[in-house]
C-alpha cells in the first residue's frame, strides 16, 4: 500500500509539472514561480531515487528538498500576498532561516547526513504562516491558487508532524514509525492532487474559453 501512494504520488508529480510547463509562457509571474517549485521538487525527487537505488542511500538530499521548497514557496507567496507588512515578513523570514541553517551546518556539517528537526520545523511553519496571511487576503479578495494554498496548509501542517513523531518514535515501535512514513506518503498524494485540481479549475482553460462560457 505505501508503495502504490509513493508511485502515485511521483506520478501525480511529473503530471502536473508537464501540466503547469504547457502554460508557462502565457501565465503571471506567481504561476511562473510555482510551476518553478515544482521543477526544483521534480529534480529532488529524480535524485533521490537514483541515488537510493545506486548508494542505498539519500538522506542528505531532504535538506535540498525542505531549503529548496521553502525558497520556491516563500517567492511564491511574496508575489501572491498583497499587503507590504505581509511581503516584509516573509523576505525577513527567507533571510533569517537561511542564515540560521547556513551557520548551523557551518557549525555541525555532520547534520547534513540527518534530518535536521529544526531545518523541517521552521521552513514548514513559515510557509503555513505566509499560506495563512493569503487565506485572510481572500476573505476580501480574488481566490487565486485558493486549492493549492489548502493543499501546502494541509500537507506542511500534518507532514511536519508526522515528521517530528517519526524521528521520535523510531527508537520505540519500528511499527509505528512505518504508520506516520506511510500516512506522510499518503499526504503527499493528496497534496498532488489538490495541485491538479487547481490546474484543472483555473488553468485547463483558455481566457477564450472562459468568456464563451
Amino acid at each position: 500500500m505505501r508503495l502504490f501512494f509513493v508511485n502515485l504520488g511521483y506520478a501525480l508529480l511529473l503530471l502536473n509539472f508537464i501540466l503547469y510547463a504547457l502554460h508557462y509562457s502565457k501565465q503571471t509571474k506567481v504561476y511562473k514561480i510555482f510551476t518553478g517549485y515544482i521543477f526544483v521538487i521534480v529534480c529532488v525527487q529524480i535524485a533521490t531515487y537514483t541515488c537510493f537505488r545506486l548508494y542505498n542511500n539519500n538522506l542528505f538530499l531532504s535538506h535540498f528538498y525542505f531549503i529548496g521548497q521553502f525558497i520556491m514557496l516563500s517567492l511564491f507567496y511574496s508575489k501572491l500576498v498583497k499587503g507590504d507588512f505581509q511581503k516584509k515578513v516573509i523576505r525577513i523570514g527567507l533571510i533569517l532561516v537561511l542564515s540560521t541553517l547556513v551557520i548551523q551546518y557551518t557549525v555541525k556539517p555532520e547534520l547534513f547526513l540527518k534530518f535536521n528537526l529544526y531545518e523541517i520545523f521552521i521552513t514548514s511553519f513559515l510557509i503555513i504562516i505566509y499560506a495563512t496571511f493569503h487565506f485572510y487576503n481572500m476573505l476580501d479578495e480574488k481566490k487565486e491558487f485558493y486549492f493549492i494554498n489548502m493543499g501546502v496548509i494541509m500537507y506542511l501542517f500534518g507532514s511536519t508532524i508526522l515528521f517530528l513523531v517519526g524521528n521520535l518514535t523510531t527508537n520505540f515501535s519500528a511499527k509505528f514509525s512505518f504508520i506516520t512514513w506511510t500516512l506522510n506518503v499518503v499526504l503527499y498524494a493528496i497534496y498532488q492532487l489538490f495541485i491538479l485540481y487547481e490546474w484543472k479549475v483555473s488553468f485547463s482553460k483558455s481566457k477564450k474559453e472562459k468568456v464563451l462560457e
